[in-house]
């Protein structure tokens, strides 16, 4: 069995703004690096195998910072990679409270949930009965959650920035 510590990145200067970021890289705001250093200090004990990243910037940056007293280097896949919110990237996310059509170059549901299934058969694969800590987004997060847990995505509750879930995957 693998043992999963899901985590969402620390908090960015775009969420503090309030500003959908998708799949733009992000950087952690001063928040963020304090959220990414307890969630260090929790998991330091934690008998670590590989620490793996979305390959944008805000969960490098979170990776990093947790990994350091594993010694650990970050491994980075896209399968992790926050949804392509397409033309809603950039926008401040109140004002998209009220649209009723999304544009056509939103990442499709079910495209997001296979590639949370696909990233789920890569921590198989490639860390049988390992621990790993991987860091990714608010939505990817809760599609891998999802698909592992065999729920809607609406059933699942969003991750905070910097929250851990524990998931073992057979």
């Amino acid at each position: 069995m693998t043992r999963l510590y899901l985590v969402r990145h620390g908090e960015t200067f775009d969420n503090a703004r309030q500003i959908l970021q998708g799949q733009v890289q992000g950087e952690l705001n001063e928040t963020g690096i304090h959220q990414a250093e307890e969630v260090r200090d929790a998991l330091a004990d934690v008998a670590t195998d590989a620490v793996v990243a979305s390959d944008l910037w805000r969960s490098i940056q979170t990776a990093r910072i947790v990994a350091a007293p594993h010694h650990l280097e970050v491994t980075t896949t896209p399968l992790l990679r926050e949804r392509d919110w397409g033309d809603f990237t950039g926008k401040f996310i109140p004002d998209l409270n009220s649209v009723k059509v999304w544009p056509d170059n939103v990442e499709p549901l079910p495209k997001l949930l296979e590639r949370a299934g696909r990233f789920l058969e890569f921590l198989r694969t490639n860390y049988p009965g390992q621990t790993v800590i991987a860091v990714g987004h608010g939505i990817v997060n809760k599609a891998v959650q999802a698909v592992f847990l065999g729920k809607q995505m609406h059933e699942v509750v969003r991750m905070k920035n910097a929250e851990v879930r524990i998931l073992d995957i057979p």
